[in-house]
């Protein structure tokens, strides 16, 4: 990356609204993780977080879950550290078996759902017993893949901008940002 593409970066950080604080997003995080446990207490769940979206986003969750579960991750991207979508790429499918067993998929964003869609598919037809979705963020609008599909758990519900911070990236920084923001006039 060149100084000038260093620059562009980190004017996007000094110029992005501050939609919800560090502080708001640690509240959000601990009532999800109230609401799976009182859901998945007695499951025996196995977690899987989508990279690297949800990377901050299930490192939080994890430690606020005290109940027997296993966890591990799968990486699914289609933006590539873009901020337009393509079609799914699997970098590393689930490692744990989870064949009869109820299954919580975390990631960071339900934006549009294609992503989150798809790896829902695939832990069914795998034969998970069920499948739950815990996103951090909930973007409003009317554009996803299957309007029908609602995520179970939510932390935060933003409004159709495009936003970054606690996991999310603009163009693959800004996954570190202390809370969430939306890039400046989008």
């Amino acid at each position: 990356m060149s100084i000038t593409d260093l620059e562009h970066i980190k004017q996007v950080y000094m110029q992005a609204d501050l939609l919800h604080s560090e502080s708001e997003v640690e509240q959000a995080l601990h009532k999800m993780a109230v609401a799976i446990t009182d859901d998945l207490l007695d499951m025996n769940p196995v977690v899987f977080t989508v990279m690297n979206g949800g990377l901050v986003t299930g490192g939080k969750l994890l430690t606020k879950l005290i109940f027997p579960l296993e966890a591990g991750y799968m990486h699914a991207t289609r933006y590539r550290n873009t901020t337009t979508g393509h079609g799914l790429e699997w970098k590393v499918p689930p490692q744990i078996n989870f064949e009869g067993r109820s299954v919580l998929i975390v990631d960071d964003i339900l934006d549009e759902g294609h992503t989150l869609a798809e790896i829902y598919d695939y832990c069914m037809q795998a034969g998970a017993s069920e499948v739950r979705i815990a996103v951090l963020i909930n973007k409003l609008h009317e554009r996803k893949a299957r309007p029908e599909m609602k995520p179970d758990y939510v932390g935060i519900e933003v409004e159709d901008r495009y936003v970054f911070g606690y996991g999310m990236d603009y163009q693959g920084y800004w996954r570190n940002a202390p809370g969430i923001y939306a890039i400046n006039g989008k």
